[in-house]
C-alpha cells in the first residue's frame, strides 16, 4: 500500500462517518511530517451549516493544531474533489498538495468545472494528485445517492397509497 493509499483510507473512514449520519459521504485528512494532524467529514445537514464541509473542518483543526493558518508543509487527502468554497480555503491556507480520490464534474474546482487550486493569477498554487482509491470512493458516493433516490421513491409510493 502506498502512502497516498494509506492516508486516503483514513479519509474514507471519515467519509463513512458522514454516511452513517446520512450526510453526503465526503471525508478528509491533513498530513504533516508523515502524521495525520486533522480529520473532517461532511456535516452540513447535521449542523445546518453551509460551512460544515470536510475540508473546512480539517483545515480549522489543522490550523489549531499547528498554531498557524499557513499549512505550507501539509497535504490534504479528500474523497471528493473540493467545491469552490473549499478550493478557495485550500489556496488561502497555502496547502502544499491535495490528493483527490473522485472528481466532481458538476461542482469540482480542482480541475472539473474550474481549477482554483492552480490559477497562476493567485499568489499560491497547490500541487494536485488525482485518482487515489477513485473507484472505492466513487462507488460509495453512487451507493449513497442511489439509496437516497430509492428512499424518496418509497416515500412517494407510500404517500400515493395513503391518498388512495
Amino acid at each position: 500500500m502506498t502512502q497516498e493509499e494509506k492516508y486516503m483510507r483514513a479519509a474514507v473512514r471519515e467519509a463513512k462517518k458522514a454516511y452513517a449520519l446520512r450526510e453526503v459521504p465526503i471525508g478528509c485528512v491533513i498530513v504533516q511530517n508523515d502524521k495525520i494532524i486533522a480529520r473532517g467529514y461532511n456535516r452540513r445537514n447535521t449542523e445546518g451549516n453551509t460551512l460544515a464541509h470536510a475540508e473546512l473542518t480539517a483545515i480549522r483543526k489543522a490550523s489549531k493544531k499547528t498554531g498557524d493558518w499557513r499549512l505550507e508543509d501539509c497535504t490534504m487527502y479528500v474523497t471528493l474533489e473540493p467545491c469552490q468554497m473549499c478550493a478557495g480555503a485550500i489556496v488561502q491556507s497555502r496547502m502544499k498538495k491535495v490528493v483527490i480520490a473522485s472528481m466532481n464534474p458538476k461542482a469540482g474546482c480542482a480541475g472539473s468545472v474550474l481549477n482554483l487550486l492552480q490559477m497562476a493569477e493567485f499568489n499560491h498554487q497547490v500541487e494536485i494528485e488525482r485518482g487515489v482509491l477513485e473507484e472505492e470512493c466513487s462507488n460509495m458516493l453512487s451507493a449513497f445517492f442511489r439509496e437516497l433516490r430509492e428512499e424518496k421513491n418509497r416515500s412517494k409510493t407510500a404517500e400515493t397509497a395513503a391518498k388512495a
